[in-house]
């Protein structure tokens, strides 16, 4: 930045102090906003940085929720990624506890559908008399207590995801429903004759045996193979005991945030006693017993209460019956059932397929005797 002038001696010592003055202010100011420009494009840079770290840990992994390394889980992953990107009907099948919710989530997640809704309903949770209702909504005075318009989960979860927890709940009277929704995308109100079409991907889970139900009569065959597009089936925690200390440290890091704690080690011990134990009730169960270690944790040594798995541990297991109490054991129930009449043709021989001498050998062999009435 330069002042000059045609004349001679036009700036005066005066001048000449005000204009160093004021160039030491543009100067400063400059020097501030090339500063700040710089700082701007150095935070700018960090952001995309961190948004694309942010997207290759999105790319490597997938499943922000999802913990453990195991192979039985990398396999359940393998399927998700294979079938998030269609259309398709997806039944997650497993024991309680398994996160049979967590996998629905990643499946909308990484599906063209997850700017959309993921809407989720529990069908056991909600009475038989009101799931109609929940799910396909209702209009004004359609039953007693219905005093305005309501939008079921269907409309709700329009151009989006639904998810269908404990599908094996759903009475039969509404399974046809159900049925109809997944094949034409469309239904009617509760009490309205006006038809809704919505835009849906269905993700069903269940930890009951559908197909032992279709045999029952419980469940409806042609919803079952509806249902039954691409199945996934969750291993329990006791065939994945590799990811078990993974989430004994994910969840005690979460809940020791939580409770505003800080815990810097789990015992080694305590690990190996939670690797063996065989978690019935799965990741919830661990969960649980995470979450009332931090809150019985002191210091800085996660405190957890193993007697309530050594109790369980201390029972013997029940021992396998050999093959002679076995045959002991059926004889005996059969020569019961027939008040230990072994002749004839409904005698206890004729129901064990023996003639009627080899059952009596086998009596005295066994050292069974008649009771005395």
């Amino acid at each position: 930045l330069n002042l000059a002038s045609r004349q001679e001696q036009a700036f005066g010592e005066q001048d000449v102090e005000f204009l160093s003055q004021v160039a030491g202010q543009i100067a400063l100011a400059v020097d501030n906003a090339l500063a700040y420009q710089e700082i701007t494009e150095l935070k700018d840079r960090l952001t995309e940085e961190k948004l694309y770290l942010e997207e290759e840990i999105r790319l490597e992994h997938k499943f922000d929720d999802i913990i453990g390394d195991s192979r039985a889980l990398k396999q359940v992953l393998g399927q998700v990624e294979i079938v998030a990107p269609t259309q398709a009907t997806v039944l997650i099948q497993g024991e309680t506890g398994t996160g049979k919710e967590l996998i629905a989530r990643a499946i909308h997640r990484l599906s063209g559908r997850n700017q959309r809704t993921f809407v989720k309903l529990n069908c056991a949770a909600i009475p038989t008399g009101l799931l109609e209702s929940e799910l396909f909504g209702h209009e004004r005075g359609a039953f007693t207590g219905a005093i305005a318009q309501k939008v079921g989960r269907f409309e709700l979860a329009h151009g989006g995801t639904i998810f269908l927890d404990e599908v094996g709940e759903i009475p039969l009277e509404l399974q046809s429903k159900l049925l109809r929704v997944l094949q034409e995308q469309e239904f009617e109100r509760l009490g309205s004759t006006r038809t809704v079409h919505v835009d849906i991907r269905l993700i069903a889970a269940t930890n009951r045996d559908l197909a032992t139900l279709v045999e029952d009569r419980e469940f409806r065959s042609d919803l079952y193979y509806r249902l039954n597009v691409f199945p996934i089936t969750l291993p329990p925690l006791r065939e994945r005991r590799e990811d078990i200390p993974v989430l004994v440290r994910y969840f005690t890091q979460h809940y020791a945030a939580r409770m505003k704690k800080h815990i810097e080690t789990i015992p080694g011990p305590s690990l190996e006693a939670l690797s063996r134990y065989h978690w019935p009730g799965n990741i919830r169960e661990l969960e649980n017993l995470v979450e009332r270690a931090v809150i019985l944790t002191q210091g800085t040594h996660l405190q957890v209460p193993l007697l309530e798995l050594k109790i369980e541990a201390r029972q013997p297991p029940a021992p396998s019956p050999t093959l002679q109490e076995a045959e002991r054991e059926q004889v005996l129930r059969v020569l019961r059932d027939t008040h230990w009449v072994i002749g004839g043709p409904d005698g206890a021989a004729a129901r064990l397929g023996l003639k009627r001498t080899t059952l009596t050998s086998k009596i005295k062999k066994l050292g069974l005797s008649r009771p005395r009435e």
